[in-house]
């Protein structure tokens, strides 16, 4: 009597090894509020969205930083993104914090900053806006293509812009204000055959600078990823048109993803 529902069982077993079920992964369609925000999305999918920047952890890599009277900032950023743990190491620094001698270090642990000079831990008085402002920025600056789908960002189409035989969509960008406090403006220029930001104009309100830079950029692929490696900005108006002829000009080199970072290397100690 026990053999007929274990052959049972085994023939059913049989049938549906023989005669597998189809699975279908329905992939979400993503609805756009508008066309600005479709073409950033768009944009974000090329060079690589903040899910696949995630997935390779963290992130090492030589930041240079010169102005046009070339005082030079370079330095060795570290950062994980889990958290937006922040660091970085100031081999020169003409620009930054020049008054410190010697090698300084900045940190950001998730919860407050600090300032390392020659090894040792520091006060940060009067330097801690400068380090707040270098430590947000720097990750921002490196992430910032993938955050342009952060939420709390508004999009607005602005029109077409040609330049050296390239046309342009324009797609201004602006984040939603907490108490009324000013934020910044990206004007995105898209390049209409490629789909990448070949520049932008931008607004730093942290230190009330509401008229417009412009940068531009240049990309390298790196593990997968689109990361704009050279970037150059000047002063502009906000037809993006330089208003002088002095550039400061930044570059990322030797880009590590993935070194197994421990968040004890953001501590103060």
């Amino acid at each position: 009597m026990k053999l007929i529902p274990l052959l049972f069982i085994a023939l059913l077993l049989a049938s549906c090894q023989e005669s597998p079920v189809e699975t279908k992964t329905i992939q979400e369609i993503p609805v756009f509020k508008n066309k600005g925000e479709e073409l950033v999305y768009n944009f974000v999918q090329k060079v690589g969205n903040y899910e696949k920047l995630s997935q390779l952890k963290d992130v090492v890599y030589d930041y240079t930083y010169i102005t046009p009277d070339q005082k030079m900032d370079s330095v060795t950023e570290k950062y994980i993104f889990d958290g937006e743990l922040s660091y970085g190491k100031y081999h020169k620094h003409q620009r930054t914090l020049s008054a410190l001698e010697g090698v300084i270090e900045q940190g950001y642990n998730g919860n407050d900053f600090w300032l390392k000079q020659n090894d040792s831990i520091i006060e940060l008085g009067e330097h801690r806006p400068k380090v707040t402002f270098n430590r947000k920025t720097n990750l921002y600056w490196f992430t910032m293509m993938q955050k342009l789908l952060d939420p709390g960002l508004n999009y607005e189409f602005i029109g077409d812009y040609t330049k050296d035989n390239n046309t342009y969509d324009i797609v201004k960008v602006t984040f939603q204000s907490e108490n009324d406090k000013p934020t910044d403006t990206y004007q995105l220029y898209i390049n209409q055959k490629t789909g990448l930001v070949d520049q932008f104009l931008f607004t730093v309100m942290d230190f009330n600078v509401s008229a417009p830079n412009l940068m531009c950029l240049t990309y390298e692929n790196v593990d997968g990823l689109l990361i704009p490696t050279k970037r150059k900005y000047t002063k502009a108006n906000w037809d993006a048109e330089p208003l002088t002829d002095k550039w400061v000009n930044v570059s990322w080199s030797n880009i590590k993803f993935n070194n197994g970072l421990t968040k004890e290397l953001f501590e103060a100690k």
